[in-house]
């Protein structure tokens, strides 16, 4: 293959990382221009992977390939499952770029936050366009790289801290799943996503070891997953900015561990030979108790961010939930929520961090009576709220959906106990919340008020938090469209992970 379709999903990254070499030779002082460098890479982004969805969806093959090892391909490959995610971290990109630009307008070492920010993002997208093992582990040991200054950015003494906590979590599951990659490798060779039939007959001989493997591989996945008990890294780095938390929660690391869930499962060992081998209950499983657990934690939390910290551990293991069903339709209820929970969690943390940035808030009891005050904003969080719980038309409501009909399909009931519970919980920690925004009176001042701007916040603050709650407000409404996330997830299901 040559050409354009040769070069394409290579060009997506560069646009990335051309991005983030030019801000960081970019001087502090000019924000003017690192701010162009970084929206005009994000729009050019979205345009070629928007090129990329047209091919796919017409059936073209989108690839580049070279040889780095004896045996071993670098390969960059653009499927529909690939470009789905690709889709959403260069979506979330573009509106979490606008929103950094507002958010540290008067911070120091902006140029360090923006250049690492689009390393992250080209990770993000080289595990969305990996074809192999061996080109998704690269890229997944260079996203964790490119967050920790992300997490450590503020320099203070917690946020180091967290920092620490985090690349030892992260670090130790990538030693994890390196493990199970080079075991794989020296059973079958370099393994390519979708080709399964290696794996296939190897099941006769080696069922043993291709368990212990898959277990190793999942493992080093579900610590970014933030799968319990591999989660504590997750709230400790709350303590980043509001824009990297978005960035972790709804676009780069926890989506590439559940991405990554999904590309072993179905990709790798593919789904009957996981289900023959019995490794789908023991996933589902630990989906569903990280489901309620991170339900009742979110629970306890005083903190906001926390809270969503917690709420986004849980609502993350609904797509491990979903692909360990055995069947079309809960496979489905699991890769539409990977697209609508980033909608949904992006949108909850730009309301955070609004709240923090124009009236100081970060506590629950804060809140009363800053829907009046910061209307906009308010509205947005009660719709990324409403879709975290299920409620429709937004969102949210499609994925649970089709997780519980999935579960009748394929006959696995007691995951219907799991998804009412959880629904419950859910209900049970963000409706307090709307009810002291919208229905609580306001209680002395604010903590430390900001004027920024003629309404709620700064616009650059404000617009994308009101686009990504509309956005995850029309996924709902219109999921029955031809151009919905649900419609993209039907055409990945029906053309390649159809059991």
């Amino acid at each position: 293959m040559t050409g354009w379709h040769y070069w394409l999903p290579l060009l997506v990254l560069l646009t990335s990382l051309v991005a983030s070499a030019l801000i960081f030779w970019v001087d502090e002082e000019h924000s003017k221009l690192r701010s162009s460098i970084n929206l005009g890479a994000a729009v050019l982004k979205i345009s070629l992977v928007v090129v990329i969805l047209v091919g796919v969806a017409a059936g073209q093959v989108y690839e580049t390939r070279f040889a780095l090892l004896n045996n071993i391909d670098f390969v960059l490959r653009a499927d529909a499952l690939g470009v789905m995610f690709a889709g959403l971290s260069s979506v979330l990109w573009l509106f979490t770029t606008i929103y950094a630009i507002g958010y540290l307008e008067d911070s120091p070492n902006r140029r360090r936050f923006f250049g690492f920010f689009g390393l992250c993002v080209a990770s993000t997208l080289g595990i969305a366009f990996a074809g192999n093992l061996f080109t998704f582990l690269v890229f997944y040991e260079l996203l964790t790289l490119s967050t920790y200054p992300l997490v450590a950015h503020r320099g203070t003494a917690k946020a180091l801290r967290a920092g620490r906590i985090y690349l030892t979590y992260t670090l130790g599951g990538g030693i994890v799943l390196l493990i199970g990659v080079l075991w794989l490798y020296g059973l079958a060779g370099d393994v390519e996503f979708g080709d399964q039939e290696k794996l296939s007959d190897l099941a006769v001989t080696h069922p043993t070891t291709l368990k212990w493997v898959f277990l190793l591989l999942i493992a080093g996945l579900a610590v970014k997953a933030a799968m319990v008990p591999l989660h504590g890294w997750l709230p400790q780095a709350m303590v980043a900015p509001a824009p990297v938390s978005a960035l972790l929660h709804a676009v780069a690391v926890v989506k590439a561990g559940a991405f990554g869930i999904v590309r072993v499962v179905y990709d790798v060992y593919g789904i009957t030979l996981t289900w023959e081998l019995g490794l789908l209950l023991p996933l589902g499983v630990a989906a569903a108790v990280t489901i309620l657990y991170g339900s009742v934690r979110a629970l306890m939390q005083t903190d906001i961010k926390r809270r969503l910290a917690f709420s986004t551990i849980s609502q993350v293991s609904y797509i491990a939930l979903g692909i360990s069903l055995f069947g079309p339709i809960g496979t489905m209820g699991g890769l539409v929520h990977l697209l609508h929970q980033g909608l949904m969690k992006v949108t909850l943390f730009f309301c955070a961090g609004n709240y923090a940035e124009t009236l100081g808030i970060h506590r629950i009891c804060e809140l009363n009576g800053v829907g009046r005050r910061m209307p906009g904003t308010s509205l947005a969080f009660t719709v990324g709220a409403l879709g975290m719980i299920g409620l429709p038309p937004v969102a949210g409501f499609i994925s649970k959906w089709y997780l519980g009909t999935g579960a009748v399909a394929a006959g696995i009931y007691w995951v219907l106990p799991v998804l009412v519970v959880s629904t419950l919980l859910n209900a049970a920690y963000f409706l307090p919340l709307l009810h002291r925004i919208w229905f609580r009176p306001q209680t002395g001042d604010w903590p430390q008020e900001r004027t920024l701007g003629r309404w709620d916040t700064s616009l650059w603050l404000l617009i994308p938090t009101l686009v990504t709650a509309a956005f995850s407000l029309l996924a709902g409404l219109l999921a029955a469209s031809d151009f919905s996330p649900l419609a993209w997830v039907e055409l990945i299901v029906s053309t390649e992970y159809l059991p």
